[in-house]
């Protein structure tokens, strides 16, 4: 059984606020400059295909966006989207994740947790893992998260578990094996649901406690608080 010290803890804690004391600066500056950047980030998306389908706006100026690609998008009721127009009438729907703009943020903090743990930690946002530390990037960086966490997000449930638990879920669609505990918090920014943190463990016969479950809420609290800033 893993045990995080209460000493071990609060320096872990303390490193992550230090830390966002180091970055926030940084954090301010790039929230700054990706306002001017949107203007022109939708030029990025140069891989756009025809659908073949046309939708009429109504006498409310709405248009419905056909289920097939809501589903294939995991567009839900009250996601948001941002807009992006040019010169050539083009209209572009992107989904907004607000969640985007603490990247760099959200991989400092992660870096620190795992720093002061040991043990692999997973950032999301609604859509895919934003920042992971303490372990190989590749397997989860920007990887969608799966049908099971999206659920967990948005019912704003904390998780314990281990890999033989009911309640353990994958954290993208196709996981790599070898993950036999976690701790999930989701984070929650004015209310809304934007993300999740993950602490996860490969040692065999682990199991997370109090210690563990008391970091990653604070974890997740704090970069939801970092975002209503």
């Amino acid at each position: 059984m893993l045990y995080i010290s209460g000493e071990k803890m609060v320096k872990s804690m303390l490193s992550a606020e230090i830390l966002s004391h180091k970055i926030r600066k940084m954090s301010h500056t790039k929230h700054e400059k990706t306002s001017s950047k949107k203007k022109h980030q939708y030029k990025g998306v140069n891989c756009m295909k025809a659908t073949g389908i046309v939708r009429r706006i109504d006498d409310l100026g709405r248009v419905v966006i056909p289920k097939e690609i809501r589903r294939t998008l995991r567009l839900r009721e009250g996601t948001p989207l941002e807009i992006f127009t040019d010169r050539e009438g083009e209209i572009i729907l992107k989904k907004y994740s607000p969640m985007v703009e603490l990247t760099a943020f959200a991989s400092q903090y992660a870096e620190a947790m795992a720093q002061s743990t040991g043990l692999l930690v997973c950032i999301t946002d609604r859509d895919q893992v934003i920042a992971v530390s303490g372990g190989p990037k590749k397997d989860y960086l920007q990887k969608p998260v799966s049908r099971q966490l999206e659920t967990l997000i948005g019912e704003r449930q904390i998780v314990t578990a281990g890999k033989d638990d009911r309640n353990f879920i994958p954290i993208i669609s196709e996981e790599p094996e070898g993950v036999t505990a976690q701790v999930i918090a989701p984070i929650i920014c004015e209310g809304d649901a934007i993300g999740a943190v993950a602490l996860l463990s490969r040692e065999p016969r682990i199991k997370f406690g109090e210690p563990e479950f008391k970091l990653v809420s604070t974890a997740a609290g704090f970069l939801g608080r970092q975002m209503e800033g």
